[in-house]
């Protein structure tokens, strides 16, 4: 009987990750199947790291829904409690909580990750098991038996690693299995109202949950087309200097200019919209790669009225094969600076040896590999049919003993 019972919570684990569509949700529980820890969240990683090759590279990905649980503990009154999440080829993600007799907080995120991992990390120099160690307050001081809930984004910065937060929920030292049913809301997701009207409204501070509109973008050079891109792009820009409030603006491809410049070994996009007064990629060669290098941003009226200007030169995403375009149908979501981070949807570049106008094979991004899909549904699938196994067994048995009982 104990192991048939097993099955079902076993089942609907492997079930939920793999419906999973937005966050990871996780819950610990102690040794009488109470929850202790509740999560639900969205986490993107990027990870700055040195190559065989003569330039270092960025990757971002996210906390995927096929993970374990294996270290994490409810804790007790001389150990804390932790949620401990392993993921991939050797990486982890950690949160540990404590508490007094009011309050509760997170008080030190820790990320492990595999540099020998060549899906995530090719190319890597060191095959190193690295680990940082930040003391973030997520969440900050919440009341006990009471829900955390922020959907703005939080961002963590260590050494190598930037760790960007959103639509997180979280409650620690759950009592007696009972989520709470009240919640605290961060203070970013606090509508902050302008000190002064301005001529050009400026953008509400209410997380825009809209995906924004897939453009196809071109730049021409002697007659032909030299790049092409097709993307959906969201803006994230904080509005304070604290970095707790951000603003998302979504560019409308159907009110925005493309320009751009292309030669041998750069290329240049640039957008200008009604919301945006420029938006810029540059795309360099090296190695016989192309990679984005640069992205630049300048808004002509922010909060108040004042303008914002913020990019950076130094990036390395996007890295593809010369002759082949780059391709992530996953949101992706690139840190430029610690002001401004964009999201790209739909996306598809080629910046360089475009032939007849047209992309060419695309390499994929790891976002889009599903080919993990294939154990969890063929995992579903077993379990599934044991499960229905058993329970025609058992009613068969029972069946045969009642008859018996009649003759």
């Amino acid at each position: 009987m104990g192991p048939r019972c097993m099955m079902l919570p076993l089942l609907w684990l492997v079930v939920s990750g793999f419906l999973q569509s937005k966050g990871l949700h996780v819950e610990v529980k102690d040794d009488a199947n109470k929850t202790c820890i509740y999560a639900n969240l969205m986490v993107n990683f990027t990870v700055h790291y040195e190559t065989n090759a003569t330039h270092d590279k960025n990757v971002s990905f996210s906390l995927p829904n096929d993970v374990a649980l294996d270290k994490s503990i409810c804790g007790n009154e001389s150990v804390s409690p932790l949620l401990w999440i392993s993921f991939g080829s050797g990486h982890s993600w950690s949160l540990n909580f404590t508490r007094n007799s009011t309050v509760y907080r997170g008080s030190a995120i820790a990320f492990t990750y595999n540099l020998n991992d060549s899906r995530l990390f090719p190319d890597a120099k060191s095959k190193d098991v690295l680990t940082t160690v930040s003391n973030a307050d997520l969440p900050p001081a919440v009341p006990l038996n009471t829900m955390y809930k922020c959907n703005s984004v939080d961002v963590v910065r260590a050494e190598n690693v930037v760790q960007i937060f959103w639509d997180v929920t979280l409650q620690a030292f759950v009592e007696n299995g009972t989520i709470g049913s009240n919640a605290s809301q961060c203070e970013a997701d606090t509508p902050v109202t302008p000190v002064t009207p301005v001529p050009i409204s400026p953008p509400t501070t209410a997380p825009t949950t809209e995906n924004p509109v897939t453009g196809n973008y071109s730049v021409g050079s002697g007659g032909k087309v030299c790049l092409l891109a097709s993307m959906g792009l969201q803006l994230n820009i904080s509005q304070t200097s604290n970095k707790t409030t951000w603003i998302t603006i979504n560019i409308d491809p159907s009110n925005t200019n493309v320009t751009g410049a292309c030669d041998n070994d750069t290329t240049t996009l640039r957008l200008n919209s009604n919301n945006t007064r420029l938006l810029s990629f540059v795309f360099a060669v090296k190695n016989e790669h192309f990679y984005l290098k640069e992205v630049n941003v300048s808004l002509p009226s922010f909060i108040n009225g004042s303008a914002f200007n913020d990019g950076s030169g130094n990036l390395s995403y996007w890295e593809t094969s010369l002759g082949s375009s780059y391709m992530c149908n996953s949101e992706q979501r690139l840190l430029v600076t610690d002001a401004f981070f964009l999201n790209t949807f739909n996306l598809r570049v080629q910046p360089f040896h475009v032939q007849d106008g047209k992309f060419s094979t695309a390499q994929e991004c790891s976002l889009d590999d599903d080919t993990i899909l294939i154990p969890i549904i063929v995992g579903a699938s077993l379990a599934g049919l044991i499960i229905i196994i058993v329970f025609a067994y058992v009613i068969g048995r029972r069946k045969s003993y009642a008859g018996y009982q009649t003759l």
